[in-house]
């Protein structure tokens, strides 16, 4: 239990990290992504042995390449990058802690605190148009830990 207790307060200190980054950046480096699935990884193991461990992390393979798909398509179709690689890759490392089944609900709770994120950033003055960059990283380590608890406490599946 220890180590999945460590793996969590890594988890934690990670998301800050990359947040603080990704708003200062505008960049996920590959290394904080990398500690957030290589945590999930261990915690997984910790909590249910390393054969469910491996699928975890195929769980998180799994939805890094539908998100880059999906990512592909998008430029494809706006000319323009809707995510960066970065939110991609920690969209894929989130998949080993909260499953796929937890994605939406992480992208729920990430897309509607930055929806609020905005209207605060208007109500402040700040214009927000359709060209204003919002660094999404923070926002999506703020659903995965918000999704972590949800199912720890048996809120969400």
């Amino acid at each position: 239990m220890m180590i999945a207790t460590a793996s969590l307060i890594l988890l934690c200190l990670a998301c800050v990290w990359l947040a603080w980054i990704d708003l200062r950046d505008g960049i996920i480096p590959d290394r904080l992504n990398l500690t957030v699935a290589a945590a999930g990884v261990v915690w997984m193991a910790a909590l249910a042995g390393w054969e469910q461990s491996a699928f975890a992390f195929c769980e998180g393979m799994v939805v890094g390449a539908a998100v880059w798909l999906l990512r592909g398509l998008y430029f494809k179709w706006r000319k323009i990058q809707g995510l960066g690689l970065g939110d991609v890759k920690l969209l894929a490392a989130s998949a080993v802690w909260i499953g796929v089944a937890g994605v939406p609900m992480q992208l729920l709770i990430a897309s509607l605190t930055a929806l609020a994120s905005a209207g605060l950033m208007q109500l402040s003055n700040r214009p927000v148009t359709r060209q204003t960059a919002l660094p999404f990283g923070p926002f999506l380590a703020f659903g995965l830990l918000a999704v972590i608890v949800l199912q720890r406490r048996g809120l969400i599946g």
